[in-house]
């Protein structure tokens, strides 16, 4: 083989490298291979519970409303955490647990949301997750900066930037390697330049020149395509994010604290969205129920006089609270808050995330349709002590018996799934 063949053939494969090397720049690696020898299914459905149920209180590697879970498993064994997830007032409370009596009080006695409906093996599910998740190497968190103050953004955990680095290196590396290769090949023969032909001699003497890489077809080509692959991924993620308010946190005519009223406080979501329970909006709380407390409390811990004085200030003038709106569903959409917290048994939490930690509201949920449907699939129907799933329940405990469709009866079994339910 000559010369002029093996240079084109190394060019050629420097070449490819070194486009690849560009390209992943524009790529995001989404996911790694989980840490431990469990079952990819068992970790992937502890994911989506951890994710779904878990990650407003609770993260791996940190702190949040709860404690940080990293080791639990080291920590409690697997039947305590499951009577505990089940229902940790009991533990707390009748049982007075030593270990979650201490937990209470250091968490400023804050209960978790108790899971009765939880099987065995989902809670065994999500503590495989938590415990490969130990392993890993927690990311930075990102401090968001907030109207009345910082709180910290969750992110789900991942090593794309690892990945993308490791990647990136050994790409250069092989660039690298292949132009020193060239190079020690280029002077190997130019010093056995008299036995070579003369094509040899023309490649061996050439000089690399810049302007003709920059003008040659398939550098043009390999240009236009990386543009072109950007240009259509940026469009892509534009586009599938129209709409999608997820993090909304607008500045509102007064400043309100939910962390001091339904965390501190304890007030009930329902006091002040008088319709969560009753009807298919949950209503934005007027003026007069704030002045039921209001009249008498006219000071208050975070904002002082002056924010407690202009609600004082629209009662007087008989003037609504011009509150702007965190939570927006298209019209297109139905919704029934009473539908999904009182026959549903959902809780609050579930969508709208912590509310009672938060000092500036934000949209917590992407409220997408793909979110509510994944939802609707994955809930399971609350038919305890409810009557009006009673005819259901059994029709579905049949069917089982009967061996036509096994698991839990979900939302999708009861027409949750169907168009008419939210588009009418």
């Amino acid at each position: 083989m000559s010369f002029k063949i093996l240079q084109n053939r190394l060019s050629r494969l420097t070449f490819l490298v070194l486009l690849t090397l560009s390209i992943n720049f524009s790529q995001t690696i989404a996911q790694t291979a989980p840490a431990t020898g469990a079952d990819p299914a068992v970790l992937a459905k502890g994911k989506e519970l951890f994710e779904g149920n878990c990650t407003a209180c609770h993260a791996v590697h940190k702190v949040k409303v709860g404690p940080a879970l990293k080791d639990v498993n080291k920590r409690r064994d697997i039947t305590w955490i499951k009577k505990f997830v089940r229902n940790s007032t009991k533990v707390i409370k009748t049982e007075k647990d030593p270990y979650a009596v201490a937990l209470y009080a250091k968490f400023n006695n804050t209960e978790m949301t108790s899971f009765p409906t939880f099987k065995d093996d989902e809670i065994e599910s999500i503590v495989a997750y938590i415990t490969s998740e130990s392993a890993n190497v927690p990311k930075e968190d990102n401090v968001a900066a907030t109207t009345g103050g910082g709180e910290v953004k969750a992110d789900k955990e991942d090593y794309s930037d690892l990945i993308l680095v490791l990647t990136v290196i050994t790409l250069v590396l092989v660039a690298i390697t292949l132009i020193v290769f060239i190079t020690v090949i280029r002077k190997y023969l130019k010093d056995r330049e008299a036995s070579l032909d003369e094509d040899d001699v023309e490649v061996v003497n050439q000089k690399f020149r810049l302007s003709v890489v920059l003008k040659s077809k398939l550098f043009i080509v390999c240009v236009i395509l990386l543009f072109t692959c950007v240009a259509v991924r940026s469009c892509w993620v534009g586009l599938i994010s129209i709409g999608v308010e997820q993090n909304y946190a607008p500045v509102q005519p007064i400043p309100f604290s939910h962390k001091l009223h339904a965390g501190d406080l304890k007030i009930d979501c329902g006091y002040c969205h008088t319709g969560v329970y009753r009807g298919k909006q949950a209503n934005i709380p007027g003026v007069n129920i704030c002045m039921n407390c209001h009249s008498q409390v006219k000071e208050g811990p975070r904002f002082g006089k002056d924010g407690i004085a202009k609600v004082i200030e629209h009662y007087q003038k008989n003037r609504p609270i011009q509150w702007v709106r965190v939570h927006n569903l298209p019209d297109l959409a139905y919704f029934n808050h009473s539908q999904h917290t009182v026959a549903g048994g959902i809780e609050c939490v579930k969508c709208h995330g912590q509310i009672d930690s938060m000092e500036v509201v934000k949209q917590f949920s992407n409220l997408t349709m793909g979110w509510c449907i994944n939802c609707h699939r994955e809930t399971a129907v609350n038919g305890k002590d409810n009557a009006y799933y009673d005819r259901l329940l059994k029709v579905h405990d049949d069917k089982v018996a009967a061996g036509i469709r096994k698991g839990d009866m979900k939302v999708e079994h009861i027409g949750g799934l169907e168009c008419s339910k939210c588009h009418y």
